[in-house]
């Protein structure tokens, strides 16, 4: 009979878990954003690269620079001025929890993970927002961790995160959401895509997410440095699945690996892959 196989130890723990864990009040200031707990909660969070709750607002039109500026200055500097602009009837409580998780999750995806030699921690500080709705420090990373695989499956066009975006005229035939038609029409060859995400009102993951999946498909020029990177067949799904093609290249070119795509364990989702990819090729 063989030795009993030991499991792995945990993981260790976080700055975030054990802030959590200890149901601490303050502020965890790293360095690419600030997130701030209330008895272990993560109520609010600002990034240095996602556009904050008053852009998603003012650009949306939800709410007029003067109803955004009167609330910070009627509200105080630490109670309520994201209440103030429901009680004023700026907005909705249903659309003020809305927008304020979207803007919570974006600037948590870039300002996780913590590290701990250049975090530190405030206790009692309070956001000048106030506590709209809380979220658990277990769901915001698996949110953050379900947003990076989903970026990481188009790592090979990484290259695109902070160039100027330059649509690629004319376009090719492969069809495109609304969102990333957006953008192309704000493209103009001197914004990156954090900056056309704040210049659009959108979120910054959603906008690096959408720019990579138009460099994937040809409809974006990538840097000098990566231009010999894969890209899809003219015509095919900008579904975030990088079925790597190079324009011009005969059809045994096309089997191109791309990192991590067929890297899962489920062997539905491979077969899948292999089935879209076939198809593909013989379109």
């Amino acid at each position: 009979m063989g030795l009993p196989i030991s499991p792995p130890p945990p993981a260790p723990a976080g700055l975030l878990d054990r802030c959590a864990a200890e149901r601490v009040t303050g502020a965890l200031r790293g360095p690419h954003g600030c997130i701030y707990l209330l008895e272990g909660a993560v109520y609010c969070v600002e990034g240095t690269a996602a556009p904050g709750l008053d852009i998603l607002l003012l650009t949306a039109g939800k709410v007029p620079p003067q109803g955004w500026q009167h609330a910070v200055e009627r509200a105080g500097p630490h109670l309520g001025a994201a209440q103030f602009l429901v009680s004023e009837g700026w907005l909705t409580q249903s659309e003020l929890e809305i927008c304020h998780l979207a803007a919570l999750l974006d600037a948590a995806f870039f300002a996780l993970p913590l590290p701990p030699e250049s975090t530190s921690f405030t206790p009692g500080t309070a956001h000048w927002l106030g506590v709209v709705r809380p979220i658990s420090a277990v769901a915001l990373q698996q949110a953050t961790a379900r947003r990076r695989a989903l970026l990481d499956r188009l790592h090979a066009w990484a290259a695109v995160d902070s160039s100027p975006v330059i649509p690629v005229h004319p376009r090719t035939s492969a069809p495109t959401t609304g969102r990333q038609r957006r953008l192309l029409d704000r493209a103009d060859g001197r914004h990156t895509p954090y900056e056309l995400a704040r210049l659009l009102g959108q979120s910054a993951f959603a906008t690096l997410l959408d720019v990579r999946r138009l460099a994937a498909a040809g409809l974006v020029e990538l840097p000098p440095v990566a231009a010999a990177l894969p890209r899809r067949r003219p015509g095919a799904c900008l579904d975030g699945q990088p079925a790597a093609v190079a324009e011009g290249r005969p059809a045994s070119a096309w089997h191109v690996p791309v990192p991590g795509l067929l890297d899962t364990a489920d062997p539905d989702i491979a077969l899948l892959v292999r089935l879209r990819t076939a198809l593909e090729e013989n379109l």
